[in-house]
């Protein structure tokens, strides 16, 4: 079998840089040269699914954001609450409205401000009644009492200054309005299309009203409304290429460069997700792919297999039946009660005597072969199913485990390592490069086993075929790398000296030459499993088009 490369190669597996010595890697002053794995940057071909290519039109990179060559910049929340404030303060001014409600119609347009001058000017009355304006309300965002006047929910007399309304005639005191945003704010983002407090008024409680309010009040519900606002503009926005992080805990935003065919982002915080779905990473599986079998490991359909494949029917009442105990004679649950042979299904009262044809092959028995057929279809489907689950779920918890090693060793254990036998960390980036490789590879090869699961087993049999060897080439490539690391480093270890020890000449001699024996083993391990994966993702996104079989 021969393989030609691909129009397009992926440069998260680009390898031609390391037909070099490991050790020419490392320069006169230990820095590692840069040959580690660039995020892929090529959409998927497989079909309708891929990265979006980014437009030359899209917006200008915000100078706070860190560019890079991967297709894609990070944003932080600060960036992109200032583009957020930019184009509010643009449609401010353009449309002469107050900033809060140029937000708020922002907002409905899903902050599309194209969208939202076509429809002004086509229409202001109907965008106005839209987002709860009356006619008679004006432009006004906030409103305070010129007089004393009595608030309609704690009933107290206030006076003059001490009551704001939403630019309606609803005026309230402070401490209510304090309470009303509190408790919209601790129900979640919908504190976002916020009305005036009274039953019979639509108006918008916009972001000046709310930071009045919340001036002197609680920081956290301040910090809480702040975050969904921001928050509001890459989720709910237009753009289709921005969107936030989906890692725990990351507050980062993912924006995609003019131009770029974004499918996969490695987020600073190392979380790996699909650009496209916002899924974690499933290359080489489509989105619509990922999305089934999510699906299908959640759904209770292989349940439902499973009860086909081991109970079955009482001939009478049609109930499942698992058999629970080593005796063929059943007896179905009130208020049935028939009894039955659970080999044959015939009636029991017909296993007395010469009666007795269980120890007897009939060919074809018509009255049980539809069941029989149905079973055994379903047994062999939740077999299928189960084989392409258990790799998928093993590459998984590999993959996490490895992750695990990879956190730990640039925690500081490589630090301590380097510094106690007097190596440079530089010349220990083989290894980190080899824990990422193997993060990487056990991720990809995970999901190509719902690739193949999902491809038809008689259509695409010589397809199935051609990923079947490519696969096993990757996976035994990556199993000898990750065996390697794992066994020969902690044998490694045990030759070389504690932290706080010191070496002999004669013990440090022999580390040396095994640890340079190790890196050298470990680089060529490295680049085995590079060049096979880099096939394999070619392969697969590519439908195998460039596979030819050479007999």
């Amino acid at each position: 079998m021969t393989y030609s490369d691909s129009e397009e190669s992926y440069n998260s597996y680009d390898d031609d840089d390391y037909g070099e010595d490991y050790f020419s890697c490392v320069d006169d002053e230990g820095d590692e040269c840069s040959d580690g794995m660039d995020e892929d940057e090529s959409c998927q071909s497989d079909g309708d699914v891929g990265g979006d290519v980014v437009s030359d039109d899209d917006e200008d990179m915000p100078q706070a954001a860190e560019r890079n060559d991967k297709g894609y910049v990070f944003e932080t929340e600060a960036d992109v609450r200032k583009r957020q404030d930019e184009v509010t303060a643009s449609v401010s001014d353009l449309l002469s409205i107050p900033w809060g409600l140029a937000a708020v119609f922002l907002r409905h347009c899903r902050w599309d401000p194209e969208r939202l001058e076509n429809e002004w000017f086509s229409d202001e009355r109907r965008i106005r009644e839209a987002v709860g304006l009356t006619a008679d309300q004006g432009d006004a965002a906030t409103a305070v009492n010129d007089r004393p006047l009595t608030c309609a929910i704690c009933f107290d007399v206030h006076a003059p200054g001490e009551m704001i309304s939403a630019g309606c005639a609803h005026y309230y005191c402070r401490e209510c309005w304090g309470g009303y945003i509190h408790a919209a704010v601790g129900d979640g983002a919908r504190c976002l299309v916020l009305r005036c407090p009274d039953p019979s008024c639509g108006a918008p409680v916009t972001r000046e009203l709310v930071r009045e309010v919340l001036a002197a009040g609680e920081d956290d519900d301040k910090a809480r409304y702040e975050t969904f606002v921001v928050r509001s503009y890459v989720e709910e926005g237009t753009s289709k290429y921005v969107r936030w992080c989906p890692g725990p805990g990351c507050t980062l935003a993912v924006r995609a460069e003019p131009g770029s065919a974004l499918y996969e982002v490695a987020c600073e915080c190392r979380h790996v997700f699909c650009f496209r779905c916002g899924e974690e990473a499933h290359r080489p599986a489509s989105c619509e792919t990922a999305r089934e079998w999510m699906a299908k490991n959640s759904s209770d359909g292989e349940n439902a297999n499973w009860v086909l494949a081991n109970t079955k029917h009482c001939p009478k009442c049609r109930r499942a039946i698992e058999k629970n105990q080593g005796c063929n004679h059943m007896t179905c649950h009130a208020p049935c009660l028939h009894e039955f042979c659970w080999i044959c299904l015939g009636p029991w009262s017909e296993h007395g005597g010469s009666c007795y044809q269980c120890n007897r092959y009939v060919a074809h028995r018509p009255e049980n072969a539809k069941e029989e057929k149905r079973r055994e279809h379903a047994k062999a489907s939740l077999d299928r199913y189960m084989f392409y689950y258990e790799r998928w779920m093993t590459h998984g918890s590999s993959m996490k485990k490895a992750r695990q090693d990879l956190d730990r060793l640039e925690g500081g254990a490589l630090r301590g390592f380097a510094e106690a036998n007097g190596v440079s960390q530089a010349e220990l980036g083989c290894l980190e490069e080899a824990f990422a490789l193997i993060v990487e590879s056990r991720r990809v090869l995970s999901w190509t086993y719902p690739f193949v699961y999902y491809m038809d087993p008689v259509l695409d049999r010589k397809k199935i075929e051609l990923c079947l060897h490519i696969q096993s080439e990757a996976e035994h490539s990556l199993e000898a790398l990750h065996k390697y690391v794992e066994g020969e480093w902690n044998e490694l270890k045990g030759t070389a000296a504690a932290p706080g020890a010191e070496f002999d000449a004669a013990s440090a001699a022999e580390f040396a030459a095994a640890f340079k024996e190790y890196m050298l083993k470990l680089f060529v391990l490295n680049t085995a499993t590079r060049n096979h994966l880099k096939k394999l993702v070619e392969g697969f996104e590519s439908g195998l088009p460039e596979l030819k079989v050479t007999l």
